[in-house]
């Protein structure tokens, strides 16, 4: 797999590697008796226990090592305070991903079983300079696929022919070529470019953005690149301050970018008066990138063709949410990543890692803690 220098940790410098097993060390007082095995924290793996297999590939990265059972509430089924490696499952929240913290002083490297890390960037992770990784690449082909689906079924009329057939109503319906549509990515990393990948396969025109808009569509680490339908390729990539042009000239806007400071409701009253007439939102990246209230009452006000959303500010979606009776929007619960693939993969780039970590080598999948992706 190819993959960015800038995904790296580098070696030396003011922190040593987060993989640098210490050398021969004391027991109790002494020096020189071999060192302890590494302690590794598991929380949950995408809200689901550990199984053998995943264990064993864990050990087979790090032989020996002592794992320790981390629950939602931080809870944890030994002690934490020789831990130095804690992999984050998506149901440890913020304070409770604190409390574990500070009854293990030695982390040095959390592993985010998810691609967004918002939820990590606690005042303790970025006091003692942790080192954060995250899945990035484990999600991006189902991702893709649900964006594909959706974008097939919407441009074929897929929602009002099935309500035809509830009504017994016999009514062709004109749809779209998707050869005739432009996709527009906002945020062109692993998901995006999967995205890319698939309207490639299918002919459509992609539209770019991206906050560097220099690289293309190179190559980042991406665990399933290799298998994806077509070479992920963007007629037109754009830098953050092009958004405005990627709205107009797009028939869908797919939200594929991290959320951070500068994204929050990024889709505002006037992002949405620039769309395109008629056009489409697509939002499987996180919900405060979008003014729901806004999206509301564009959506009652037919400038927009409809949204897909399938993230949201406040989850799960209250059963009261306006969003779900509105007839152009679809709702999912929050389910684009999965696929019976997604576990397998997120355990495969852990252990990657952590054989890495183990042999004191360069990290993959490194978060910028600045940037918060």
């Amino acid at each position: 797999m190819n993959r960015q220098t800038d995904d790296m940790v580098p070696r030396g410098g003011e922190r040593p590697s987060p993989g640098a097993i210490p050398g021969p060390a004391g027991t109790g007082s002494g020096t020189g008796a071999a060192p302890g095995p590494l302690s590794i924290a598991l929380g949950e793996v995408l809200w689901a226990r550990y199984g053998p297999e995943d264990v064993a590939r864990i050990h087979e990265a790090a032989p020996g090592a002592r794992l320790v059972s981390v629950a939602a509430d931080g809870s944890a089924d030994g002690p934490l305070d020789d831990v130095r490696v804690l992999f984050r499952g998506s149901s440890l929240g913020g304070d409770a991903l604190d409390r574990v913290l500070a009854r293990a002083p030695r982390v040095e490297w959390i592993h985010s079983a998810s691609v967004g890390v918002e939820r990590l960037l606690t005042p303790l992770t970025l006091q003692r300079g942790i080192v954060v990784t995250n899945g990035r690449g484990v999600f991006s082909r189902p991702i893709a696929e649900y964006v594909l689906m959706m974008v097939l079924a919407t441009a074929r009329r897929l929602p009002a022919l099935l309500e035809l057939q509830r009504e017994r109503t016999w009514q062709p319906l004109q749809g779209e070529e998707l050869r005739d549509l432009t996709i527009g990515i906002v945020g062109f990393g692993s998901i995006g470019r999967a995205v890319a990948s698939y309207a490639a396969a299918v002919g459509a025109r992609v539209v770019a953005v991206r906050r560097h808009p220099e690289r293309g569509v190179e190559a980042e680490a991406d665990v399933e690149e290799e298998a994806l339908p077509a070479t992920p390729r963007a007629d037109l990539v754009l830098p953050p301050s092009g958004l405005p042009d990627l709205l107009a000239q797009s028939d869908y806007v797919v939200l594929a970018l991290p959320l951070t400071g500068g994204t929050e409701a990024l889709i505002d009253d006037a992002a949405l008066a620039a769309m395109k007439p008629g056009a489409w939102l697509v939002n499987v990246a996180r919900g405060r990138l979008v003014d729901e209230a806004a999206l509301q009452r564009a959506l009652r006000q037919g400038r927009l063709g409809g949204a897909v959303l399938d993230a949201f500010r406040e989850e799960p979606l209250p059963t009261t949410s306006p969003l779900y009776a509105l007839p152009n929007v679809i709702v999912t619960p929050h389910t684009s990543w999965s696929s019976s693939r997604v576990r397998a993969r997120s355990i495969e780039v852990f252990a990657a890692n952590l054989a890495r970590f183990v042999r004191g080598e360069p990290l993959h999948n490194v978060v910028d803690l600045r940037s918060g992706y």
